[in-house]
Protein backbone atom coordinates (compact mmCIF):
# COMPACT_ATOMS: atom_id res chain seq x y z
CA UNK A 1 0.00 0.00 0.00
CA UNK A 2 1.27 3.45 -1.25
CA UNK A 3 1.25 6.42 1.43
CA UNK A 4 -1.47 8.23 -0.52
CA UNK A 5 -3.39 5.13 -0.97
CA UNK A 6 -2.93 4.57 3.10
CA UNK A 7 -3.54 8.16 3.94
CA UNK A 8 -6.92 8.05 1.52
CA UNK A 9 -8.18 4.91 3.43
CA UNK A 10 -8.18 6.59 6.69
CA UNK A 11 -10.14 9.74 5.06
CA UNK A 12 -6.96 11.86 6.17
CA UNK A 13 -6.44 15.47 4.97
CA UNK A 14 -2.77 16.03 6.53
CA UNK A 15 -1.76 19.52 7.40
CA UNK A 16 1.71 21.37 6.92
CA UNK A 17 3.74 19.23 9.56
CA UNK A 18 2.66 15.80 8.25
CA UNK A 19 3.14 16.70 5.00
CA UNK A 20 6.35 17.68 5.46
CA UNK A 21 7.33 15.02 7.74
CA UNK A 22 5.61 12.49 4.89
CA UNK A 23 7.91 14.15 2.42
CA UNK A 24 11.05 13.87 4.63
CA UNK A 25 10.75 10.49 5.95
CA UNK A 26 10.29 9.26 2.44
CA UNK A 27 12.51 10.55 -0.17
CA UNK A 28 15.52 11.70 2.05
CA UNK A 29 18.01 9.12 4.04
CA UNK A 30 19.20 11.59 6.86
CA UNK A 31 18.04 11.81 10.44
CA UNK A 32 15.24 13.60 11.18
CA UNK A 33 13.98 16.00 14.23
CA UNK A 34 10.08 16.74 14.01
CA UNK A 35 9.19 19.44 16.60
CA UNK A 36 5.03 20.61 16.65
CA UNK A 37 2.80 21.40 19.25
CA UNK A 38 0.48 18.78 21.12
CA UNK A 39 -2.34 17.79 19.23
CA UNK A 40 -1.16 18.05 15.40
CA UNK A 41 -0.78 14.34 14.82
CA UNK A 42 2.89 13.24 15.00
CA UNK A 43 2.17 10.18 15.51
CA UNK A 44 0.41 9.56 12.39
CA UNK A 45 3.60 11.78 11.02
CA UNK A 46 5.97 9.42 11.01
CA UNK A 47 3.81 6.26 11.19
CA UNK A 48 2.05 6.82 7.85
CA UNK A 49 5.43 6.75 6.08
CA UNK A 50 7.07 4.61 8.15
CA UNK A 51 4.55 1.68 7.85
CA UNK A 52 4.84 2.00 3.59
CA UNK A 53 8.79 1.29 3.75
CA UNK A 54 8.78 -1.86 5.52
CA UNK A 55 7.96 -5.50 4.72
CA UNK A 56 4.50 -6.95 6.29
CA UNK A 57 5.84 -10.24 4.95
CA UNK A 58 8.97 -10.38 6.55
CA UNK A 59 8.92 -12.35 10.21
CA UNK A 60 11.86 -9.80 11.44
CA UNK A 61 11.83 -7.01 13.73
CA UNK A 62 12.63 -4.10 11.09
CA UNK A 63 11.54 -0.75 13.65
CA UNK A 64 11.19 0.40 17.15
CA UNK A 65 9.76 3.44 18.38
CA UNK A 66 10.86 4.46 21.86
CA UNK A 67 8.39 6.29 24.29
CA UNK A 68 8.83 7.65 27.97
CA UNK A 69 5.46 5.84 29.32
CA UNK A 70 3.50 2.76 28.78
CA UNK A 71 0.00 5.09 28.12
CA UNK A 72 1.73 5.96 25.13
CA UNK A 73 3.27 3.26 23.78
CA UNK A 74 0.00 1.26 23.95
CA UNK A 75 -1.97 4.15 22.80
CA UNK A 76 0.49 4.11 19.52
CA UNK A 77 0.52 0.65 19.11
CA UNK A 78 -3.27 1.04 18.61
CA UNK A 79 -3.04 3.90 16.54
CA UNK A 80 -1.08 1.39 14.01
CA UNK A 81 -3.51 -1.48 14.41
CA UNK A 82 -6.41 0.99 13.61
CA UNK A 83 -4.64 2.23 10.11
CA UNK A 84 -5.12 -1.43 8.96
CA UNK A 85 -1.47 -2.05 6.86
CA UNK A 86 -0.78 -5.64 7.58
CA UNK A 87 2.11 -4.91 10.32
CA UNK A 88 2.41 -7.04 13.21
CA UNK A 89 2.90 -4.31 16.15
CA UNK A 90 3.06 -5.07 20.06
CA UNK A 91 3.59 -2.24 22.81
CA UNK A 92 6.53 -3.17 25.45
CA UNK A 93 6.38 -1.74 29.05
CA UNK A 94 7.29 -2.76 32.04
CA UNK A 95 4.50 -3.05 34.72
CA UNK A 96 3.75 -6.36 33.64
CA UNK A 97 5.75 -9.78 33.76
CA UNK A 98 8.70 -9.75 30.94
CA UNK A 99 8.35 -13.56 30.43
CA UNK A 100 4.55 -12.73 29.42
CA UNK A 101 5.63 -10.16 26.72
CA UNK A 102 8.20 -13.17 25.75
CA UNK A 103 5.40 -15.61 24.83
CA UNK A 104 3.67 -13.23 22.92
CA UNK A 105 6.69 -11.96 20.91
CA UNK A 106 7.22 -15.77 20.05
CA UNK A 107 3.41 -15.39 19.11
CA UNK A 108 3.22 -12.21 17.33
CA UNK A 109 6.38 -11.93 15.66
CA UNK A 110 6.31 -8.27 15.34
CA UNK A 111 7.53 -5.80 12.67
CA UNK A 112 7.41 -3.02 14.74
CA UNK A 113 7.37 -2.67 18.35
CA UNK A 114 6.81 0.26 20.53
CA UNK A 115 8.54 0.40 24.23
CA UNK A 116 10.14 1.89 27.27
CA UNK A 117 13.98 2.21 26.89
CA UNK A 118 13.97 -0.42 30.27
CA UNK A 119 11.82 -2.54 28.91
CA UNK A 120 13.56 -3.08 25.50
CA UNK A 121 17.22 -2.93 27.20
CA UNK A 122 15.42 -6.15 29.60
CA UNK A 123 14.28 -8.10 26.25
CA UNK A 124 17.14 -7.61 24.41
CA UNK A 125 19.75 -8.15 26.98
CA UNK A 126 17.73 -12.00 27.08
CA UNK A 127 17.94 -12.64 23.69
CA UNK A 128 13.81 -12.21 23.42
CA UNK A 129 14.51 -10.34 20.23
CA UNK A 130 16.42 -9.92 17.19
CA UNK A 131 17.54 -6.59 16.07
CA UNK A 132 19.70 -7.34 13.27
CA UNK A 133 17.65 -6.35 11.13
CA UNK A 134 16.04 -3.12 12.34
CA UNK A 135 17.24 -0.11 10.08
CA UNK A 136 14.75 2.71 11.96
CA UNK A 137 14.67 3.94 15.38
CA UNK A 138 11.92 6.66 16.16
CA UNK A 139 12.21 8.27 19.51
CA UNK A 140 8.71 9.91 20.62
CA UNK A 141 8.60 13.07 22.88
CA UNK A 142 12.64 12.84 23.26
CA UNK A 143 12.28 15.97 25.01
CA UNK A 144 11.05 13.77 27.96
CA UNK A 145 13.45 11.14 27.45
CA UNK A 146 15.61 13.74 28.69
CA UNK A 147 14.00 15.32 31.62
CA UNK A 148 13.33 11.57 33.38
CA UNK A 149 16.66 10.64 33.15
CA UNK A 150 16.62 8.14 30.71
CA UNK A 151 20.25 9.18 28.93
CA UNK A 152 22.11 5.25 30.16
CA UNK A 153 19.18 3.51 28.92
CA UNK A 154 19.07 5.00 25.73
CA UNK A 155 22.84 5.04 25.48
CA UNK A 156 22.58 1.12 25.89
CA UNK A 157 20.27 0.49 23.81
CA UNK A 158 21.95 2.92 21.05
CA UNK A 159 25.13 0.66 21.16
CA UNK A 160 22.80 -2.42 20.88
CA UNK A 161 21.32 -1.36 17.43
CA UNK A 162 24.63 -1.59 15.15
CA UNK A 163 22.16 -1.84 12.11
CA UNK A 164 19.67 1.02 12.39
CA UNK A 165 20.45 3.17 9.44
CA UNK A 166 17.94 5.78 10.64
CA UNK A 167 16.73 8.13 14.01
CA UNK A 168 13.43 9.93 13.69
CA UNK A 169 13.05 12.29 16.62
CA UNK A 170 9.45 13.82 18.13
CA UNK A 171 8.87 16.59 20.49
CA UNK A 172 5.97 18.73 21.45
CA UNK A 173 8.36 21.33 22.91
CA UNK A 174 11.64 22.76 21.64
CA UNK A 175 15.18 20.33 23.82
CA UNK A 176 18.10 22.85 24.54
CA UNK A 177 20.06 20.42 23.50
CA UNK A 178 20.53 16.88 21.08
CA UNK A 179 20.70 14.10 23.63
CA UNK A 180 24.43 12.92 24.06
CA UNK A 181 23.63 9.64 22.92
CA UNK A 182 22.92 11.01 19.55
CA UNK A 183 25.41 13.46 19.37
CA UNK A 184 28.42 12.29 17.62
CA UNK A 185 27.40 12.53 13.64
CA UNK A 186 24.03 13.50 14.08
CA UNK A 187 23.52 15.61 11.58
CA UNK A 188 19.42 16.12 11.51
CA UNK A 189 17.09 17.69 9.13
CA UNK A 190 14.92 19.71 11.26
CA UNK A 191 11.01 20.33 10.85
CA UNK A 192 10.37 22.88 13.24
CA UNK A 193 6.57 23.74 12.86
CA UNK A 194 6.73 24.83 16.80
CA UNK A 195 5.05 28.84 17.42
CA UNK A 196 6.87 31.60 18.08
CA UNK A 197 5.44 31.76 21.57
CA UNK A 198 5.02 28.25 23.08
CA UNK A 199 1.37 29.13 24.60
CA UNK A 200 -2.01 27.82 24.42
CA UNK A 201 -3.93 27.35 21.01
CA UNK A 202 -6.26 30.57 19.78
CA UNK A 203 -8.70 27.90 19.72
CA UNK A 204 -8.72 27.54 23.47
CA UNK A 205 -10.31 30.36 25.66
CA UNK A 206 -8.40 30.79 29.44
CA UNK A 207 -11.10 31.23 31.66
CA UNK A 208 -9.52 32.29 35.91
CA UNK A 209 -12.67 31.19 38.29
CA UNK A 210 -12.20 32.66 42.01
CA UNK A 211 -11.98 30.44 45.22
CA UNK A 212 -12.99 32.18 48.34
CA UNK A 213 -10.86 29.78 50.01
CA UNK A 214 -7.62 27.96 50.12
CA UNK A 215 -9.07 24.75 49.53
CA UNK A 216 -10.42 24.91 46.39
CA UNK A 217 -12.81 21.42 45.81
CA UNK A 218 -16.26 23.48 46.96
CA UNK A 219 -15.24 25.95 44.06
CA UNK A 220 -14.16 22.70 41.34
CA UNK A 221 -17.44 20.91 41.94
CA UNK A 222 -19.61 24.00 41.44
CA UNK A 223 -17.78 24.50 38.14
CA UNK A 224 -17.86 21.14 37.27
CA UNK A 225 -21.58 21.22 38.16
CA UNK A 226 -22.10 24.30 35.89
CA UNK A 227 -20.24 22.87 32.70
CA UNK A 228 -22.35 19.86 32.55
CA UNK A 229 -21.36 16.45 31.17
CA UNK A 230 -19.21 17.90 29.17
CA UNK A 231 -15.89 15.89 29.34
CA UNK A 232 -13.37 17.16 31.54
CA UNK A 233 -9.60 16.75 33.09
CA UNK A 234 -8.48 17.75 36.31
CA UNK A 235 -4.79 18.38 36.97
CA UNK A 236 -3.05 18.26 40.24
CA UNK A 237 0.53 18.11 41.20
CA UNK A 238 0.26 15.45 43.37
CA UNK A 239 -0.80 11.86 43.67
CA UNK A 240 -2.26 12.89 47.18
CA UNK A 241 -4.48 15.61 45.50
CA UNK A 242 -5.39 13.30 43.13
CA UNK A 243 -7.00 10.85 45.22
CA UNK A 244 -8.37 13.14 47.61
CA UNK A 245 -9.82 15.03 45.06
CA UNK A 246 -11.30 11.97 43.07
CA UNK A 247 -12.81 10.87 46.59
CA UNK A 248 -14.55 14.20 47.20
CA UNK A 249 -16.35 14.56 43.91
CA UNK A 250 -17.31 10.80 43.94
CA UNK A 251 -19.03 11.11 47.16
CA UNK A 252 -20.78 14.28 45.32
CA UNK A 253 -21.78 11.63 42.80
CA UNK A 254 -20.16 12.87 40.10
CA UNK A 255 -18.80 10.15 37.67
CA UNK A 256 -14.76 9.92 37.81
CA UNK A 257 -11.89 8.47 36.58
CA UNK A 258 -8.68 9.13 38.83
CA UNK A 259 -5.22 8.39 37.08
CA UNK A 260 -1.44 9.27 38.53
CA UNK A 261 2.02 7.27 38.51
CA UNK A 262 1.22 5.39 42.23
CA UNK A 263 -1.92 2.77 40.31
CA UNK A 264 -1.27 -0.40 39.10
CA UNK A 265 -0.93 -1.06 35.13
CA UNK A 266 -4.71 -2.27 35.28
CA UNK A 267 -5.95 0.41 37.45
CA UNK A 268 -4.44 3.40 35.28
CA UNK A 269 -5.72 1.29 32.07
CA UNK A 270 -8.98 1.13 33.53
CA UNK A 271 -9.32 4.65 33.94
CA UNK A 272 -7.87 5.68 30.78
CA UNK A 273 -10.63 3.44 29.08
CA UNK A 274 -13.72 4.81 30.60
CA UNK A 275 -12.50 8.09 30.25
CA UNK A 276 -11.27 7.43 26.38
CA UNK A 277 -15.17 5.35 26.19
CA UNK A 278 -17.37 8.40 27.72
CA UNK A 279 -18.31 6.12 30.61
CA UNK A 280 -16.23 8.55 32.82
CA UNK A 281 -17.09 12.47 31.54
CA UNK A 282 -14.42 13.54 34.44
CA UNK A 283 -10.61 12.61 34.53
CA UNK A 284 -8.67 13.74 37.89
CA UNK A 285 -4.88 13.25 37.17
CA UNK A 286 -1.10 14.29 38.01
CA UNK A 287 0.77 15.62 35.08
CA UNK A 288 1.32 12.29 33.60
CA UNK A 289 -2.00 12.36 31.87
CA UNK A 290 -0.56 15.63 30.18
CA UNK A 291 1.08 13.72 27.35
CA UNK A 292 0.54 10.80 24.58
CA UNK A 293 -3.18 11.06 25.64
CA UNK A 294 -5.07 11.06 22.00
CA UNK A 295 -8.46 11.45 23.05
CA UNK A 296 -10.73 13.60 20.72
CA UNK A 297 -13.45 15.17 22.60
CA UNK A 298 -11.99 16.48 25.87
CA UNK A 299 -13.80 19.99 26.01
CA UNK A 300 -12.30 21.38 29.45
CA UNK A 301 -9.24 21.62 31.38
CA UNK A 302 -9.21 22.51 34.51
CA UNK A 303 -6.03 23.51 36.33
CA UNK A 304 -6.76 22.80 39.87
CA UNK A 305 -2.90 23.44 40.89
CA UNK A 306 -1.19 25.93 38.64
CA UNK A 307 1.55 24.07 36.79
CA UNK A 308 4.98 24.15 37.86
CA UNK A 309 6.34 25.34 34.48
CA UNK A 310 5.37 26.63 31.56
CA UNK A 311 6.45 23.61 29.37
CA UNK A 312 3.64 21.53 31.76
CA UNK A 313 1.07 24.05 31.01
CA UNK A 314 1.31 23.93 27.32
CA UNK A 315 0.72 19.89 27.32
CA UNK A 316 -2.00 19.78 30.06
CA UNK A 317 -3.63 22.50 27.69
CA UNK A 318 -2.71 20.79 24.51
CA UNK A 319 -5.27 17.60 25.76
CA UNK A 320 -7.90 20.10 24.46
CA UNK A 321 -8.97 21.90 21.14
CA UNK A 322 -7.42 19.22 19.23
CA UNK A 323 -7.67 18.39 15.33
CA UNK A 324 -9.62 21.89 15.19
CA UNK A 325 -12.03 21.73 17.85
CA UNK A 326 -13.12 24.33 20.47
CA UNK A 327 -11.97 24.10 24.07
CA UNK A 328 -11.61 25.91 27.45
CA UNK A 329 -8.94 25.86 29.99
CA UNK A 330 -9.73 27.18 33.83
CA UNK A 331 -7.45 28.19 36.34
CA UNK A 332 -8.90 27.63 39.83
CA UNK A 333 -7.25 30.65 41.71
CA UNK A 334 -7.67 30.30 45.77
CA UNK A 335 -6.68 33.57 47.16
CA UNK A 336 -3.56 35.48 46.57
CA UNK A 337 -2.90 33.00 43.76
CA UNK A 338 -2.51 34.71 40.25
CA UNK A 339 -2.77 33.61 36.50
CA UNK A 340 0.75 33.30 35.43
CA UNK A 341 2.08 35.27 32.81
CA UNK A 342 2.68 32.50 29.94
CA UNK A 343 -1.26 31.61 30.18
CA UNK A 344 -1.83 35.20 28.56
CA UNK A 345 0.53 34.92 25.64
CA UNK A 346 -0.37 34.39 22.28
CA UNK A 347 -0.50 30.57 21.30
CA UNK A 348 -0.39 28.17 18.11
CA UNK A 349 -2.94 28.19 15.27
CA UNK A 350 -5.04 26.17 13.64
CA UNK A 351 -2.96 23.04 12.86
CA UNK A 352 -4.68 22.24 10.30
CA UNK A 353 -3.52 25.35 8.39
CA UNK A 354 -0.55 27.23 9.45
CA UNK A 355 0.81 25.84 12.64
CA UNK A 356 3.25 29.08 12.94
CA UNK A 357 0.93 32.04 13.08
CA UNK A 358 0.99 33.75 16.00
CA UNK A 359 -2.52 34.53 17.74
CA UNK A 360 -3.43 36.18 21.36
CA UNK A 361 -4.94 34.09 23.88
CA UNK A 362 -8.33 34.99 24.87
CA UNK A 363 -8.60 35.10 29.18
CA UNK A 364 -11.52 35.85 30.78
CA UNK A 365 -13.21 35.66 34.69
CA UNK A 366 -15.48 33.01 35.11
CA UNK A 367 -18.05 33.36 36.80
CA UNK A 368 -20.27 31.24 39.04
CA UNK A 369 -23.58 31.25 39.69
CA UNK A 370 -24.85 32.01 43.17
CA UNK A 371 -27.07 29.35 43.20
CA UNK A 372 -26.00 25.74 41.59
CA UNK A 373 -27.72 23.55 44.04
CA UNK A 374 -30.58 22.80 41.90
CA UNK A 375 -28.39 21.81 39.13
CA UNK A 376 -28.24 18.13 38.66
CA UNK A 377 -24.82 16.39 38.93
CA UNK A 378 -24.00 15.26 35.20
CA UNK A 379 -23.83 11.63 34.69
CA UNK A 380 -22.00 10.25 31.47
CA UNK A 381 -24.12 8.53 28.75
CA UNK A 382 -22.38 5.03 29.13
CA UNK A 383 -20.70 2.82 31.27
CA UNK A 384 -18.10 -0.03 31.02
CA UNK A 385 -18.54 -3.49 31.62
CA UNK A 386 -15.47 -6.22 32.85
CA UNK A 387 -16.10 -9.51 30.63
CA UNK A 388 -13.50 -12.26 31.88
CA UNK A 389 -12.75 -13.83 28.44
CA UNK A 390 -10.23 -12.45 26.13
CA UNK A 391 -7.79 -12.92 23.29
CA UNK A 392 -5.88 -16.45 24.88
CA UNK A 393 -9.76 -17.56 24.98
CA UNK A 394 -9.81 -16.73 21.07
CA UNK A 395 -12.69 -14.27 21.93
CA UNK A 396 -13.04 -11.49 19.34
CA UNK A 397 -14.58 -8.02 19.59
CA UNK A 398 -17.25 -10.04 16.85
CA UNK A 399 -17.85 -12.51 19.58
CA UNK A 400 -18.17 -9.93 22.41
CA UNK A 401 -21.24 -7.75 20.22
CA UNK A 402 -22.68 -10.96 19.37
CA UNK A 403 -22.73 -12.15 23.53
CA UNK A 404 -24.41 -8.66 24.78
CA UNK A 405 -27.00 -8.80 22.30
CA UNK A 406 -27.85 -12.33 22.14
CA UNK A 407 -27.32 -12.67 26.16
CA UNK A 408 -27.68 -9.21 27.10
CA UNK A 409 -30.25 -7.80 25.55
CA UNK A 410 -28.80 -5.22 23.58
CA UNK A 411 -28.68 -3.90 20.13
CA UNK A 412 -25.60 -3.87 18.12
CA UNK A 413 -26.08 0.35 17.50
CA UNK A 414 -26.10 0.13 21.62
CA UNK A 415 -22.58 -1.05 21.98
CA UNK A 416 -19.65 1.20 22.30
CA UNK A 417 -15.69 0.87 22.08
CA UNK A 418 -14.89 -2.41 22.78
CA UNK A 419 -11.15 -3.66 23.78
CA UNK A 420 -9.99 -7.34 23.55
CA UNK A 421 -6.89 -8.24 26.20
CA UNK A 422 -4.98 -11.29 26.71
CA UNK A 423 -7.43 -12.47 29.55
CA UNK A 424 -10.16 -10.29 29.84
CA UNK A 425 -12.31 -7.53 27.68
CA UNK A 426 -13.94 -4.01 28.14
CA UNK A 427 -17.17 -2.79 26.62
CA UNK A 428 -18.90 0.28 26.60
CA UNK A 429 -23.03 0.14 27.08
CA UNK A 430 -25.52 2.23 27.94
CA UNK A 431 -25.66 3.30 31.21
CA UNK A 432 -29.47 2.87 31.70
CA UNK A 433 -28.89 -0.96 30.39
CA UNK A 434 -25.94 -2.04 33.00
CA UNK A 435 -28.48 -3.74 35.18
CA UNK A 436 -30.55 -5.99 32.63
CA UNK A 437 -27.47 -6.95 30.95
CA UNK A 438 -25.57 -8.13 34.21
CA UNK A 439 -28.68 -9.63 35.34
CA UNK A 440 -29.20 -11.56 31.71
CA UNK A 441 -25.92 -12.50 31.04
CA UNK A 442 -25.22 -14.36 34.74
CA UNK A 443 -23.58 -17.28 34.41
CA UNK A 444 -23.82 -17.18 30.81
CA UNK A 445 -21.36 -18.28 28.63
CA UNK A 446 -19.72 -16.61 25.36
CA UNK A 447 -18.27 -19.50 22.88
CA UNK A 448 -19.01 -22.24 25.36
CA UNK A 449 -17.36 -20.82 28.12
CA UNK A 450 -18.96 -19.29 31.09
CA UNK A 451 -17.23 -16.14 32.04
CA UNK A 452 -17.89 -13.32 34.65
CA UNK A 453 -19.34 -9.65 33.48
CA UNK A 454 -19.43 -6.93 36.17
CA UNK A 455 -19.22 -2.76 36.10
CA UNK A 456 -15.89 -1.25 36.43
CA UNK A 457 -16.47 1.06 38.97
CA UNK A 458 -12.69 3.03 38.50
Amino acid sequence: MTTNELINKLGLQLNGMQQAACKAILNDSRDIVILSPTGTGKTYAYLIPLSTQLDAQSDELQAIVLLPGRELALQSANVLKSMGTGLRTMALYGGRPTMDEHRELRSVRPQIVFATPGRLNDHIDKGNINVDHVKTLVIDEFDKMLQMGFQDEMSAIISKLPFTERHILLSATDAEEIPSYLRDGFEPERLDFLPKEEATSDRVTVYTVASPDKDKLETLARLLLELGDTSSIVFLNYRDSVERTAEFLTTKGFTVSLFHGGLDQQSRERALYRFSNGTANILVCTDLASRGLDIPDITNIIHYHIPESEDAYIHRTGRTARWNKQGRAFFILSPGETLPEYASKGGNADEKNDVNDEATASVAEYQLKDDDTSLPVPQPRMTTIYIGKGKKDKISKGDIVGFLCKKGGLKGSDIGRIDVFERYAYAAIPRQKLRQVLRQTRNEKIKGLRTIVEEVKN
